[in-house]
């Protein structure tokens, strides 16, 4: 009874993280960001291919392009903007939790040293 209550979890756990790694990340997305105290919003619209993932987005400061990577429900992209006429490079590291549909994290913004948090929600 034991094995097959093990079988059970181990066979569960399998499939939780096929479902995981097959989730995808394409259409539009809210990123919420706090970052050294500031807050913004930015949409982007994810197209996830593979492993692959790009993004056009959209804030206060233009449109932006994204590219980055999804590993099971890891997810990184980097985001190049501009900021008052400067090249700006935001890198996100976040959680897709797929239950939820969001994506959690942190944010680092290279040019100014500044480290921050994120939340995007899918769809709006």
């Amino acid at each position: 009874m034991r094995s097959l209550l093990l079988a059970a979890v181990f066979a569960s756990t399998s499939v939780l993280a096929l479902a995981a790694d097959n989730a995808s990340i394409t259409g539009k997305w809210t990123i919420h960001n706090n970052i050294a105290g500031n807050e913004s919003d930015i949409d982007c619209a994810f197209t996830q291919a593979g492993a692959d993932l790009t993004a056009t987005c959209k804030s206060e400061n233009g449109d932006a392009k994204a590219t980055g990577k999804v590993d099971g429900n890891k997810v990184t992209f980097t985001i190049e903007s501009e900021y008052q006429g400067s090249p700006v490079t935001s890198k996100y590291t976040g959680t897709f939790d797929s239950a939820a549909n969001k994506i959690s994290g942190t944010v680092t913004v290279e040019q100014f040293s500044v480290d921050g948090d994120f939340t995007a929600t899918h769809g709006k």
